[in-house]
């Protein structure tokens, strides 16, 4: 198996965090955004190994937003889009996309040939660089499995990503906004999951040795 980092730009949350999921399920670590303006941006922070860009969006469509990452970057694009006109689907590769998904769409389908884009691309990493280690704690994100010694936590799809997040920068303080950016809808939201993953990785809740507060900034895992 193979992973990447992925950006999935989709204003539609509900399809976005579906898409999220799958592509998550087969190993691969993901951003979503829900706007043309922060597609563009993300993807000149973050330089993901495949962009999901859907079509119609807010502040700026999917086709202008091909059209300035192709004036940068080679990155692969997989559009997604309910318009499935001959003409709509020549310009979109005209304009450097690698496929074209017409919604509505299986997901595993959809899957498969972002599987095929990236091998094709040699943008594809092997899984097994993937597992995290943090002391004694180990993320396996192909998996979704996270074990504490040689027991195994069962976490929620928000915690394992918050979780994997932290692990890969262990020691970095994080701050709620940065933590937001993966798509959790409040300040507070972020809160009651860092509660919720210390009683499962903590010894004692209440005296966290793991998962720390860095008062006035966010979160680090140490």
């Amino acid at each position: 198996m193979v992973c990447a980092h992925i950006l999935v730009a989709e204003d539609n949350v509900h399809q976005a965090e579906l898409v999220r999921r799958y592509l998550e399920h087969d190993g691969h670590s993901v951003v979503v955004v829900h706007d043309g303006r922060a597609a563009i941006d993300e993807t000149r922070r973050r330089n993901p190994d495949l962009l999901v860009l859907d079509v119609m969006m807010p502040l700026v469509d999917g086709i202008d937003v091909m059209r300035a990452i192709r004036t940068e970057s080679d990155v692969p694009i997989v559009l997604l889009t309910a318009r499935s006109t001959e003409d709509e689907v020549l310009l979109g590769f005209d304009l450097g996309a690698d496929d074209y998904i017409t919604k509505p769409f299986r997901p595993r389908q959809m899957v498969a040939r972002v599987r095929t884009i990236l091998r094709r691309t040699g943008r594809a990493r092997e899984t097994s660089a993937t597992v995290l280690k943090v002391g004694d704690l180990t993320i396996d994100p192909v998996r979704h499995e996270v074990h504490i010694k040689d027991e195994l936590i069962s976490l929620t799809p928000a915690e394992f990503r918050l979780l994997a997040k932290m692990a890969a920068q262990p020691q970095r303080v994080f701050t709620r906004e940065q933590l937001l950016e993966d798509g959790f809808i409040t300040a507070r939201t972020v809160d009651v999951h860092m509660m919720k993953l210390r009683r499962k990785i903590e010894q004692d809740p209440r005296r966290p040795e793991r998962l720390l507060t860095v008062y006035g900034i966010g979160y680090k895992l140490a």
